[in-house]
Formats: structure tokens, C-alpha cells, sequence
């Protein structure tokens, strides 16, 4: 027989609006994060490295015939690929048969797996923190990160880096009060050695660390293990298959040059200084930045709590390795920053007054600290004076930066003035509210962050690589329809552009020796290929060290060369026309 509730036991009706709360954020957040990360993915081209080489290989996964291994075995314009594991690919060649080749399909499953990430930081949030209010900032800090939604939108790995190691973390602060949740702590495990194994072996790396800090028994749990070993199941059987079909090579190329050798060598030149991620943060994560030194102080001042520990390991650790490792690269710090918003939701939740929001006397019940009373302005809490010197100097920059690129200034750029006005405006109006000792600067950050990111997402500006060279597309297209399937075409330029691949869809071979002194290799592939291809700068057509040369047709400064046919003696024509405008 049920017990009919007293008039005073409220305990179940307040945990079931606790959950609907709850609920209405991860909804809430879920939705913040998919506009963000989700619109305007396909208005500007595939950028070069990751973005074009993943999205060659789906490609050729999503082309492959009914009964093919490529899925298992993928290729990059039919060469076998053995750089990456293959669950992104995956996931984006399902999005070309869904909707298309096209760069919002391409870009599509990474931006919202980043947008699933949100939430699941949240959630995370929930598990350490005994009040909802660090967590919310913690996850509208990470949600407003410039680096995480740059980064999470392109077709590359990150943002299910970051989905599936958030979801591994989560996993685990969950099997500290269920234990059955440790099988998704190995699933969580198993998809990040799908998507950049060396990343799941760094993170499975802080994720014992903290148990064996914060819950030793979770260590000896069978249903951890068990997980481990059926997330492993794939990852195994996966390896196992391509050592069976490629051997030695996949060993050495894929488990050695693109893994391991990353720690001891800068591969293909990418280097830099043991500090090159803590200037990576500094350069791109304001305005949360200011607020990060406080947090990670605020963790060690309070490191015998949950949260505490996983911030202090996974910061540390996790920057300390990446910094040791030869080789560089901008994205290699993403991991990081889902615990840098966790330190800078701890610290905001510890300042914010809600008496300053509801305008009442209030106890601040939400400080990760001892609790405060707030009333009026003279008995609030001082802020830092260097909060108001650094926005009011980058508010100023804002403003001039937004006069000067605006149709009366000297620069006019469409869209750029509206960006960079957005960001003055937050900055300073939140400005003001530190010097009124007004907590609610928070929100306005959170609201005018939120609000530029989206300007600047639907901009051309989001991708500023794409102005490092010339446009693709144009180029790509004459190449595209100037030769036929599956030809070889070599191009002069300093480095290779694995977008032009992508668009042209043929294998562009490039060679950044001068026009005078060309490689034996070119020479040889001119000389003996039936219909050879050649793209190179009008500037540089006439000083060609090669024989009958003949344009075919010119786009955007570049001009796609042939040789002249050979006359009936077997002898080529020497005459040279001029380029094509």
C-alpha cells in the first residue's frame, strides 16, 4: 500500500522539478549549439590540410561500390589512407549519401558532435559541482570559446575528440554513483581510439589518473573493465585488419610516422616552442582568459574536491604532454579547453551575486566557497582593476577596429565592422558593470559573446586561412573540366593544397621547384605521359623550362598547360602560344 505523502514532504516533488530543470537546460544548450555550430557550415570552401584530406577520403568511401572494403580500407584518390582511423570518415560519407557532396555535409557530423558536447559538459558540471550555477557557467563558457567553435565546425576530428572524451569523463564521475555506467566509460574509450587514438590514449591517461586519485574502487570495478574490453572489441578487430592488409606499412606509417613520431619529431615542419599552446590560449580564448588564472588558483585552493582534481589533472597534464611533443599544431590543444571552462565556471559561480539579477537581498547559495550577502554597491566585493584596463583596451581596439573597417573608414570590409562593434559593445558595456561592482557583467559576456560568435560564424571571416592563398574553386573548376577522369596533373607552388584535390576530384602532384629548374620526375611525366597536365602562374609560364608547351585555359592568375601534339615524324611542335586570358 503506498504511503500517502504529508503536507511537509516535498522531497519528491522538488527532485522531479530538479531533473525538469535540468531537462530545459541540456535542451536549452543543445539548441544554443546547434545554431551556432550548425549554421552557415556550407558557405565557404573547404580549407586546406584536414579539411580537404578528410573529405577526400569520404569521398572515396562514399563512392565506393556495394560489396567494396574501402570503408574498412580507405583510400585518398585511390591510394590506400593510413593516416587517421576511419569513424569520422564514416560519418561523413554517410552525410554526402544523405544530402550531397557538399561542404555542409562534409562539415556537418564534427559541428554537431561539438554542439552534443555542450551539454554533455554540462551534465559533467552537474556531477562535480553541488550547485547548478557553475556548471551552467562552465558550459556557456565552453559554448562561447572562439577555438572550440572555429574548430568544431570544420571537417575535421576535434569535435568528436571533444564529444567522445567529454562523454568518456562523464562516464566515469557517473560510475562513481552507478556502477553500470563504467561500460560507457570503455565505449566513450573505443570511439576516441576510432576517431585519433594517440588522443584516446592522453585522455584514457587523465581518466585513470583521477580515479585513482578521487575513486580508487572504480579501478578494481568489473563493469569498467568490462566496458574497456567491449569498446576495445572494434579498435582491435580494426587494426587487425589493416595490419592483415597492408602489413608492415600500416605499422609504419600509421601507428609509427603519424602517432608516435608526432612525440619525438616535428612532422612535415611543423614545430615550435615548448610554450607554443599556452600562447595558442592566450591568443584566442578571451574573454574567458581573464578569468582562468583565478579558476585554476581556485582549484588548487579547494584540490581535496572532485572537481578540483579533474581540472588540476586535466589541464596540467594533459598541456604538459602536448608541450613536450615535437610536432605542433593549433588543434592539438582542443582538449583542453573543455576543463579550462570548467575553472572559469568555478571561479564566475564563486563571484556571481544574484541580488544583483533580482534586485533583492540575497544569500549567494551558489558560491563554490563560503556564502556572501550582497545589498548595495559599497558592500559588493571588488573586482581586479586589470578586468577594466584589459576590456577597456580591447573594447577601445573594438571600436576603432569597427570605424576603420566600416564604409567611412579606410578599410571598408562588408560584415567585419558589425563583428568587431558586437564585441566592443559587450566588452563595454561589461566594463561598466565591473566598475559598479555589478555581477551581472557575467551574463552580458555570455549574451554579447554568444551574439558576436554568431555574426562572425555567418561572415567570410570564420575560416581566415582560405585568404592565405589563392581562391580554390576557380581553379579547382579548370582543372576539373580541362582533363579527364582520374588524370595526373602536376602544379608549381611552394606546398600542397589537398582542397584543390578535393574540388578538382584529380591527383594534383606538387612540386615547388622554380619554373627554370624543374624536378627529373616532371620532366620524365612531360616527356613520356600521353596528354601530360601542367598548372602553373601566368607570371611564370615564360620562363618554363619545358618544350611545346600549349595552353588549355586560364582561371583566376593560373593557367593549365599541355604538350602540343607530335607531328606524323614522331617529332614534337616547338611553337609555344601565348597564355589564355
Amino acid at each position: 500500500m503506498l504511503r500517502k505523502p504529508l503536507p511537509w514532504d516535498h522531497s519528491s516533488s522538488a527532485l522531479i522539478g530538479d531533473r525538469w530543470i535540468d531537462r530545459l537546460w541540456l535542451l536549452g544548450l543543445l539548441l544554443a549549439a546547434g545554431v551556432l555550430y550548425g549554421v552557415s557550415l556550407g558557405d565557404l570552401p573547404l580549407r586546406d590540410w584536414d579539411e580537404g584530406t578528410v573529405a577526400q577520403v569520404a569521398r572515396d568511401i562514399w563512392r565506393s561500390p556495394p560489396g567494396s572494403w574501402v570503408w574498412l580500407h580507405p583510400t585518398i584518390a585511390g591510394e590506400p589512407y593510413l593516416n587517421k582511423p576511419p569513424l569520422v570518415h564514416w560519418l561523413m560519407a554517410l552525410a554526402f549519401r544523405l544530402g550531397g557532396v557538399t561542404e555542409s555535409m562534409a562539415r556537418l557530423p564534427g559541428a554537431m558532435l561539438t554542439a552534443v558536447s555542450v551539454p554533455l559538459l554540462y551534465g559533467l558540471g552537474r556531477e562535480l559541482f553541488a550547485r547548478r550555477t557553475p556548471a551552467i557557467f562552465a558550459a556557456l563558457t565552453y559554448l562561447t570559446l572562439l577555438p572550440v567553435v572555429r574548430h568544431g565546425r570544420l571537417a575535421m576530428l576535434d569535435g568528436a575528440v571533444l564529444c567522445f572524451g567529454l562523454l568518456l569523463i562523464f562516464c566515469v564521475l557517473r560510475s562513481r554513483r552507478d556502477l553500470r555506467w563504467g561500460l560507457g566509460v570503455g565505449i566513450a574509450f573505443g570511439l576516441l581510439c576510432l576517431t585519433k587514438g594517440i588522443v584516446a590514449l592522453l585522455l584514457g591517461a587523465i581518466a585513470i589518473a583521477f580515479m585513482l586519485w578521487d575513486t580508487p574502487r572504480l579501478l578494481a570495478c568489473g563493469y569498467v573493465w568490462s566496458g574497456v574490453l567491449l569498446g576495445s572489441i572494434p579498435v582491435l578487430a580494426w587494426y587487425w585488419a589493416q595490419w592483415q592488409h597492408y602489413g608492415q606499412a600500416f605499422v609504419s606509417v600509421s601507428l609509427w610516422n603519424q602517432a608516435l613520431d608526432r612525440v619525438v619529431v616535428s612532422v612535415e615542419g611543423n614545430r615550435g616552442a615548448p610554450w607554443y599552446y599556452v600562447l595558442e590560449i592566450l591568443k584566442y580564448s578571451l574573454p574567458w582568459l581573464v578569468f582562468f588564472p583565478q579558476g585554476y588558483r581556485l582549484a588548487w585552493e579547494h584540490r581535496n574536491l572532485s572537481w578540483a582534481k579533474l581540472v588540476l589533472l586535466w589541464v596540467t597534464g594533459y598541456l604538459l604532454i602536448i608541450s613536450v611533443m615535437s610536432t605542433k599544431l593549433p588543434w592539438y590543444v582542443m582538449p583542453v579547453y573543455p576543463a579550462f571552462a570548467l575553472a572559469v565556471g568555478a571561479y564566475l559561480a564563486e563571484i556571481w551575486q544574484l541580488s544583483d539579477w533580482v534586485g533583492t537581498r540575497l544569500v549567494n547559495i551558489h558560491s563554490v566557497d563560503a556564502p556572501s550577502v550582497s545589498t548595495t554597491p559599497a558592500e559588493r566585493r571588488h573586482y581586479p582593476i586589470a578586468w577594466i584596463i584589459l576590456f577597456s583596451l580591447v573594447a577601445i581596439a573594438g571600436w576603432i577596429g569597427s570605424v576603420y573597417f566600416s564604409p567611412m573608414g579606410s578599410a571598408p570590409q562588408a560584415g567585419l565592422p558589425l563583428i568587431l562593434g558586437a564585441v566592443a559593445l559587450t566588452l563595454t558595456v561589461a566594463t561598466v558593470l565591473i566598475m559598479r561592482r555589478d555581477s551581472q557583467f557575467i551574463l552580458v559576456l555570455f549574451w554579447g559573446m554568444y551574439v558576436s560568435l554568431l555574426l562572425f560564424v555567418t561572415s567570410p571571416y570564420w575560416v581566415w586561412e582560405l585568404d592565405e592563398s589563392y581562391p580554390v574553386k576557380p581553379v579547382a573548376t579548370l582543372v576539373r573540366e580541362n582533363t579527364p577522369p582520374n588524370a595526373t596533373v602536376w602544379t608549381l607552388y611552394p606546398y600542397s593544397r589537398p582542397s584543390l584535390n578535393f574540388y578538382s576530384d584529380r591527383r594534383i602532384v606538387q612540386s615547388s621547384a622554380s619554373p627554370i629548374q624543374l624536378p627529373v620526375a616532371l620532366q620524365d611525366y612531360w616527356q613520356k605521359d600521353p596528354q601530360p597536365y601542367l598548372l602553373v602562374e601566368q607570371a611564370t609560364i615564360t620562363q618554363l623550362a619545358l618544350p611545346s608547351v600549349q595552353p588549355v585555359s586560364s582561371a583566376a592568375d593560373w593557367v593549365l598547360l599541355t604538350r602540343q601534339p607530335r607531328s606524323e615524324t614522331g617529332k614534337a611542335n616547338t611553337r609555344v602560344d601565348l597564355p589564355l586570358k
